[in-house]
């Protein structure tokens, strides 16, 4: 077999590869953001763990509806290519604007937030953190709606993409900003680094938005003898969120348990918290990537 044809996303071993670069890359730069932190401040490691836990009640947003992509989405068998770009669309502005309203939701809390993930001894100078992490509830929750969306179209390449943009973004950044070897005078600050990944977030999930647009003209050109309009729709909707609710309510359930946990982890003091956050990271790398790899084929 050759080398060309193993690549193709449409193929098992493709498809592997597509998506061990798009969960490998975010697992790689959260371990190289935890040694810049600790080098600008070791005692504000601890801190950085709240865009993680930020990120576990936005995974209840993104294991709702757009789990249901690879059933309904991905049905080829009974649904039209218009009839799946719509439900693609709708997955991903109902997510969008979800992503939105919990970001404003999360600023507004910022201080009951740092109350329950930060360790009182860096709480009050962790507040800003706190409020820069909360974007990440719209960027994730746009960039897994478009991931989702783009997967089941037979499209893992997108996620690559936003991977990729998101991963070389941020290395650069950082290496130029917050790094030891940082360009100019400035004083580097955690801030600094939690808004350039802000930044990044929100560069990666519009890069991958734009891609999908990309794609639905070109996929809506090659079925010129549909009729049907590609568009949000409420009917879409209600069949996204059908066989979205159980994947809802059980990751739900999940993720309280696991924030119940880290919440007796993060009183016990600040030793213990940044123990867990070193051990979650290292976690995700060796154990989750190689599942989520293989999951989402």
């Amino acid at each position: 077999m050759s080398l060309k044809v193993v690549l193709t996303e449409s193929r098992y071993y493709g498809s592997l590869l597509f998506n061990f670069g798009a969960y490998m890359l975010p697992a790689l730069y959260g371990t190289l953001s935890k040694l810049w932190v600790a080098n600008i401040d070791s005692s504000k490691v601890v801190t950085t763990d709240v865009y993680t836990y930020i990120g576990v009640v936005v995974e209840v947003l993104n294991e709702g509806l757009p789990r249901t992509a690879y059933t309904v989405i991905g049905d080829k068998t009974t649904r039209t290519i218009r009839s799946r770009l719509s439900l693609s669309s709708t997955l991903i502005a109902v997510q969008a604007i979800l992503g939105l309203i919990l970001t404003f939701v999360f600023i507004g809390s910022s201080k009951e937030l740092a109350a329950a993930f930060v360790p009182r001894e860096v709480r009050e100078t962790s507040l800003d953190y706190v409020r820069i992490s909360s974007v990440q509830a719209l960027s994730s929750a746009l960039e897994v709606a478009v991931a989702s969306a783009t997967r089941a179209l037979d499209h893992p390449d997108v996620p690559l993409v936003i991977s990729s943009v998101k991963f070389i973004v941020n290395i650069v950044l950082d290496l130029l900003i917050i790094s030891k070897f940082h360009v100019g005078s400035r004083v580097p600050t955690v801030n600094g680094q939690a808004l350039i990944r802000m930044a990044c977030d929100l560069t990666s999930a519009v890069t991958g938005l734009v891609y999908f647009v990309f794609i639905a003209l070109k996929l809506q050109r090659s079925s010129r003898g549909e009729e049907e309009r590609v568009k949000p729709s409420y009917k879409a909707l209600k069949t996204l969120v059908r066989p979205g609710i159980p994947t809802f309510l059980e990751s739900a359930m999940r993720n309280a348990i696991y924030l119940w946990l880290i919440h007796g982890i993060v009183d016990m003091g600040s030793d213990y918290a940044t123990a867990w956050g070193v051990f979650n990271t290292i976690r995700w790398g060796i154990v989750m990537v190689p599942v989520q790899v293989c999951c989402e084929i």
